[in-house]
């Protein structure tokens, strides 16, 4: 079969204050019709970069310095704007990756999706409604009609994503480029849409290059995977043979870190010995929310967000809870560091009820608990040094002096793996990983008895992401720290938690040993969490 896509020795650079940077350095790759191809790397690997050149969406100040890129016998590289815009939506689509950024807050999900009709002369003022909503039902949106007339914010992301694959579809095009379509959804969630998107290759031929950064969602669902470091091909194979036998160390390196096809058991844990006064302790705990009144009501109703929850943590513990979004796992997480006050029921720090202390008595417990964050590009104060960030608890405590204080800090950050180097640059200059081992150091600043891990590894990279869990496995069997660790992949929780909790609706369906819960699930919802997980083609998972 001839190929639908074809890229030869391709190379992108971008202007650096030091010289062009160059980005993809001599690329080759086929897509055929109706074929699913995967690009695997790390960031910087120059996988969007390779898809951007291809559709001509490349950033201000890339440009594509040699190679082409022919689509269906024409050639895409040195086309004019106004010829590149003939062909973008009309042969190739594309679905970018947040779905909180890629929609106009301001215009009707109806209107965007028939802008693309009428852009294209597929439809009128008066037909593209009509055509938008039937698109918007071909893209698995509930309730079509209802939603062509709201707004952005009124979606979930999930739904959101829909309405991203409707405008992607819109005009019938040959190739699909979706870049990393589900990073920023649960997984269960993220699991319907790369279904939804497998049946509409299937149904209307369509091809499909799919980004992303994770080996086990390239595995389960492309015909072949091409893996980049550095802007080269490194490796590329039909998924069977690179879980057979992958022959670059990348390659390999990428397998070992995504959490779904990890082949060997997870990490032997110390037993713990719950004997003693558990660490933290949550009691019935609930938490309501008060809904916008309704027009023409004089009361305001309610939503529970958490509702009846009651665990323990003993110490040298991680203790996961799981669960979708609006599942009630984070109003948890801030209900046990008392950043929110719950409406009934009871948070024990070390024995004593945090939710009853005042002043004085409550900043002491408080140093007791601290939190790592999501996101650790959000997380850190772009202004300060990193030696002002990873201080700034011991300040806020009056803890030592200056000189106590500095090296504090770089006692933590050796703890932490980074050299005491880093402590006089800013968060800017550190990758992510570097970044969230940095957020842990603050964490560890006032030696807490319990850390809130809230998605701690969510936003980084599979490798880097590994390497994090590691370090916070390391941390806890030489401190004896507890985590309650925030996730919704059961896949990383598998590596790292001795006891799983699943919410959902704010309920704790089910609180097991970890492995039990891998085994045996008693649940509906934790076995379709478990479904969910990517790396079902390597029978890793189950």
């Amino acid at each position: 079969m001839s190929a639908l896509l074809t890229v030869r020795d391709l190379a992108v650079s971008y202007r650096g204050t030091g010289g062009p940077v160059q980005a993809v350095r001599g690329v080759d790759l086929d897509v055929a019709p109706g074929e699913v191809v995967a690009l695997v790397g790390e960031s910087g690997s120059g996988k969007s970069t390779l898809a951007q050149a291809v559709i001509g969406l490349l950033p201000e100040g890339g440009s594509v310095t040699g190679g082409s890129a022919v689509l269906d016998g024409t050639e895409l590289t040195g086309l004019s704007g106004r010829a590149l815009r003939t062909v973008r939506g009309a042969r190739i689509g594309l679905v970018p990756q947040d779905p909180g950024v890629g929609l106009n807050p301001v215009q009707k999900i109806g209107t965007q999706v028939g802008e693309v009709l009428r852009t294209h002369g597929l439809a009128d003022r008066r037909s593209a409604p009509a055509r938008a909503v039937e698109l918007l039902e071909q893209a698995g949106l509930p309730d079509p009609g209802t939603r062509a007339g709201q707004y952005p914010h009124e979606l979930s992301g999930g739904m959101r994503q829909r309405v991203l694959i409707a405008i992607a579809i819109a005009a019938g095009p040959a190739l699909v480029i979706a870049d990393e379509p589900t990073s920023a959804l649960d997984a269960t969630v993220a699991r319907r849409i790369l279904d939804h998107l497998d049946t509409l290759r299937r149904e209307l031929g369509t091809a499909l290059l799919l980004i992303t950064h994770d080996l086990a969602v390239a595995t389960d669902r492309a015909d072949r995977v091409v893996v980049l470091r550095h802007g080269r091909v490194v490796e590329q194979g039909t998924p069977a043979e690179l879980l057979a036998g992958a022959r670059d160390p990348y390659t390999r390196e990428l397998l070992d870190a995504a959490p779904g096809l990890a082949v060997t058991a997870p990490r032997d844990r110390p037993a713990v010995d719950g004997s003693g006064t558990p660490v933290a302790e949550v009691r019935d705990l609930v938490k309501d929310f008060p809904l916008p009144r309704a027009r023409g009501e004089w009361t305001r109703g309610t939503h529970r967000a958490v509702d009846g929850v009651s665990f323990t943590v003993a110490r040298g513990e991680t203790l996961a809870l799981v669960g979708e979004s609006g599942s009630g796992k984070s109003t948890t997480a801030r209900l046990l560091l008392r950043l929110e006050d719950p409406t009934s029921g009871q948070v024990l720090i070390g024995g004593e009820d945090v939710t009853a202390v005042r002043g004085e008595a409550w900043r002491r417990l408080r140093r007791r608990a601290q939190l790592i964050y999501q996101n650790p590009y959000a997380s850190l104060d772009p202004r300060f040094r990193i030696r002002e960030v990873v201080t700034e608890p011991l300040r806020a405590f009056s803890v030592g002096t200056a000189r106590e204080r500095d090296a504090r800090a770089a006692e933590l950050l050796d703890r932490v793996a980074l050299p005491s180097s880093v402590l006089d640059r800013r968060p800017a200059e550190l990758s992510g990983g570097q970044r969230q081992r940095v957020a842990i150091a603050r964490a560890l600043a006032l030696s807490p008895d319990l850390v809130v891990c809230d998605e701690p590894v969510s936003a980084l990279d599979v490798s880097v992401q590994a390497r994090v869990l590691e370090l916070l496995a390391e941390l806890q069997d030489r401190d004896g720290l507890s985590y309650v660790f925030i996730s919704h992949d059961l896949a990383v929780v598998r590596r790292v938690a001795h006891r799983t909790g699943v919410l959902r609706d704010g309920r704790l369906r089910e609180l097991r040993p970890t492995a039990e819960l891998f085994t045996d699930p008693r649940d509906d919802h934790t076995r379709e969490l478990l479904a969910a997980v990517a790396g079902r083609r390597a029978g890793v998972v189950t």
